[in-house]
């Protein structure tokens, strides 16, 4: 545990000392309301998981099915954080309300939350699309995957224009709806994937008909 803190400490460090850095202050509080957002549920995330998930989640074995699409998801997201940090700090092209920005704060905080509790839930929750036969995959049906079979992807979905707002810039807000729509793509795709190479998944299809919403789709 004590490796993993050094090492959250660190990425928030840098995370944080990077968007300063571009905004060209320290002084605005609602960065920092995003920075210490983030350092909490990031925290959350790294408790209450194996090391095996871990390396699981940030270093998979292999690329998996999609992995070009997954190179296009993290572009997008480290333009939403670089863009949202230097429009809001010194650009001032595309500036969010004040009063949209707490709830772009909430937005993002719940919706990141819902992707760790699934990530906590489901010990095979990859970044790439995979069987991991080598890890004894099976269905995860408990928790938030006997709601949705997504619940991970339906946290993205929420968080990732919820930070464009709370960064404070609708420059960043866009491009959290395009990669919104980068995670309906992806749900399709790993849906399929694991109906075709995961057993016992096209029963739980059956079972939780609902992808992303409960009762919608």
């Amino acid at each position: 545990m004590r490796k993993r803190l050094i090492r959250w400490g660190l990425a928030i460090t840098v995370i944080a000392g990077l968007v300063f850095a571009l905004a060209g202050t320290w002084r605005d509080p609602w960065l920092w309301a995003c920075a210490i957002l983030w350092a909490g549920t990031s925290l959350y995330a790294i408790t209450g998981v194996d090391d095996d998930l871990l390396k699981e989640r940030f270093r998979p074995p292999e690329s998996g099915a999609d992995s070009l699409a997954l190179a296009f998801v993290r572009v997008f997201a480290l333009a939403l954080i670089v863009l949202g940090a230097l429009d809001s700090g010194r650009w001032h092209l595309a500036p969010v309300a004040p009063a949209l920005r707490p709830v772009g704060l909430a937005g993002m905080t719940a919706g990141f939350l819902m992707f760790f509790r699934a990530m906590h839930e489901n010990r095979f929750f990859s970044a790439v699309v995979r069987v991991q036969r080598d890890r004894g995959h099976r269905v995860v049906d408990s928790g938030p995957y006997s709601v949705v079979r997504h619940p991970g992807y339906a946290g993205m979905l929420v968080a990732m224009p919820c930070a464009g707002l709370a960064l404070g810039s609708f420059i960043s807000f866009v491009l959290g709806v395009a990669l919104s729509l980068m995670v309906v793509r992806r749900v399709l795709v790993e849906d399929a994937f694991l109906r075709k190479g995961l057993e016992g998944y096209k029963d739980y299809a059956k079972r939780v008909p609902h992808r992303l919403v409960p009762r919608v789709w």
